[in-house]
């Protein structure tokens, strides 16, 4: 079985449910017959060091930019340090440019997606961000066909989801796209969370 590895970004004052609800789906989806896990779960930030992610709580990421591994999704989520700091952070801009061209997957959740958009990413492409901040992605980026009312919006390898908890529901529908709906819903039940697919 190929197991495909997940790139979560980590940046100070990132949002925890934007990473951890992620994080949660992937680490714990096994397949149904062999029960084998298809996903490989890690964190990277800019220098590796330590995170202090919204309202104190600290993380240790995994790699920095210059020594993790090769990802095959990156997930991009916001918080007032996507939409306030890394936004202006041109080595966190480049970084996201150069992982477009080599992953199988590019996906943002919550004001991720302002970071997906500055990067150029999600010129001419239909997207989503948190209710709040939806204004300032449709006006600071007038290329993007900006969705309201949605959880996410997939854009096949591109899928950027609303805020906070929207994330996990991007995660379940991007198993279902890859392993099935089944798998996607044994995930969901293991975590007593209802999705719809």
């Amino acid at each position: 079985m190929h197991q495909r590895t997940v790139g979560i970004l980590l940046f100070n004052e990132v949002e925890v449910l934007d990473f951890a609800g992620p994080f949660e789906v992937f680490s714990i989806t096994t397949l149904l017959e062999s029960n084998e896990k298809p996903f490989i779960v890690k964190t990277i930030s800019e220098n590796g060091e330590l995170v202090t992610a919204r309202n104190g709580l600290k993380v240790k990421p995994d790699y920095s930019f210059a020594n993790h591994p090769s990802f095959d999704i990156v997930i991009i989520p916001g918080g007032f340090g996507a939409e306030q700091i890394e936004i202006n952070n041109s080595s966190v801009i480049e970084w996201i440019k150069n992982q477009q061209s080599r992953v199988e997957f590019m996906t943002s959740i919550c004001t991720g997606a302002l970071l997906l958009a500055k990067a150029g990413i999600l010129d001419g492409k239909k997207a989503t961000t948190h209710w709040m901040d939806i204004d300032r992605l449709e006006q600071e980026f007038p290329n993007i066909s900006v969705q309201r009312g949605v959880k996410f919006v997939d854009e096949d390898s591109i899928i950027t989801s609303g805020g906070i908890s929207a994330g996990i529901n991007m995660s379940f529908h991007l198993i279902s796209r890859l392993h099935g709906k089944d798998v996607a819903i044994k995930t969901a039940k293991r975590m007593e969370y209802e999705i719809r697919l």
